[in-house]
């Protein structure tokens, strides 16, 4: 081959190179332009979920409980355009994942030590025994196994958080979702109220209080504002309980895929090969994980760290917002009384198993 044929070669190679990247550019402005209006929609809800939440009494309430609210507010009202859905499904999927890689950077090995081993124990037996029995509750109450699976994770966990990443797994319907995260709202928000109420009657050390309330109480805010109550040490203890109990979300959702996948398989007519589920483990949870470590690893700015944790909180709040922006208030109504009188049976029975765990092993 000639260098004239070599360059004339190269040329080529380059020219097409150069062609695919000026032909992708318009794919990519095309794609923005798509999901611009539901993403900033989104946007706007949560920035008048924070806004609300500075009115006197709305403090309690997380930005993502009021952002799936007024989103299914706007929707059921107003009605989301059809202009935003892509950006909306975006938010919903995409954003929600990006929030649960970025939790990790609350998290460290070293609260895990804090705990203990007994109160380590406590935490795993009450995430396990109350998802299974919530889960079979739910099949003797009639409710959905999807709702069920749901309101399971949102008990066990940590509330909304747990509720939209079973969610990636469980692939309910919004309606669903809304439904799980009021059931928690309302439960967790009267265990707020009524645990410091318990505490003298109970005879629970601050260092116990905190144990109880950080493995049973379902949002991390929802513990801040039961413990600190009773004074700092069961405020930290709470928080620090909660914040490994939030560590076992990844375990959850790799054991629900192994299982999804399971059924998707099953699930196949007489005489067909067995249908191949989607992976057990989502991208997002080894991203959280691997998330954990780093921060458990190397020494991250506290500046840095806050600014990761309103990052999160705003991410987790679209996808929330982008969830209610698509949920039928009708359909809602629909799923009947059921589903909320599973949370509430679950909801007493993660209060009443980790007190005995708690007065057994950590008193």
């Amino acid at each position: 081959m000639t260098p004239w044929t070599h360059a004339q070669t190269g040329y080529s190679a380059e020219a097409r190179r150069r062609d695919a990247g000026t032909a992708y550019l318009p794919q990519v402005g095309a794609w923005l332009q798509r999901l611009t209006p539901g993403v900033l929609l989104a946007g706007a809800v949560v920035a008048a979920a924070f806004a609300l939440r500075q009115l006197p009494g709305m403090g309690v309430l997380s930005p993502m409980i009021l952002s799936i609210m007024l989103g299914m507010a706007f929707h059921n009202a107003v009605g989301t355009p059809a202009a935003a859905r892509a950006g909306v499904a975006f938010s919903a999927r995409t954003l929600l994942r990006l929030g649960i890689v970025l939790l990790g950077l609350q998290l460290t090995a070293s609260q895990l030590m804090q705990v203990g081993a007994a109160g380590l124990a406590i935490l795993v037996l009450c995430v396990v025994s109350t998802f299974a029995v919530t889960v079979r509750l739910g099949r003797l109450l009639g409710v959905e196994p999807r709702l069920a699976e749901l309101i399971a994770g949102g008990t066990s966990i940590c509330g909304a958080s747990a509720i939209v990443a079973t969610n990636t797994v469980t692939e309910a319907p919004e309606e669903d979702v809304a439904y799980a995260l009021a059931s928690i709202t309302l439960f967790g928000s009267i265990a707020m109220f009524v645990y410091p109420l318990l505490q003298g009657l109970l005879d629970l050390s601050p260092a116990s209080y905190g144990l109880w309330a950080g493995a049973s109480i379902h949002e991390v805010a929802q513990v801040v504002g039961a413990t600190f109550q009773a004074g700092q040490q069961a405020g930290e203890a709470g928080t620090i309980a909660k914040l490994s109990r939030v560590m076992m979300l990844a375990p959850m959702i790799m054991g629900l895929g192994l299982i999804a996948a399971r059924r998707r398989g099953s699930c196949t007519g007489a005489g067909q090969a067995k249908a191949p589920g989607r992976p057990g483990v989502p991208w997002f949870v080894l991203g959280f994980v691997a998330v954990v470590i780093l921060n458990s690893i190397v020494p991250i700015p506290a500046d840095a760290r806050a600014v990761a944790g309103v990052a999160t909180t705003v991410l987790l709040s679209m996808a929330l917002a982008a969830l209610g922006l698509e949920a039928s208030i009708g359909k809602l109504r629909a799923k009947g009384t059921r589903p909320l009188l599973l949370g509430g049976l679950a909801t007493l029975f993660i209060a009443g198993y980790s007190l005995a765990l708690v007065k057994a092993l950590a008193t």
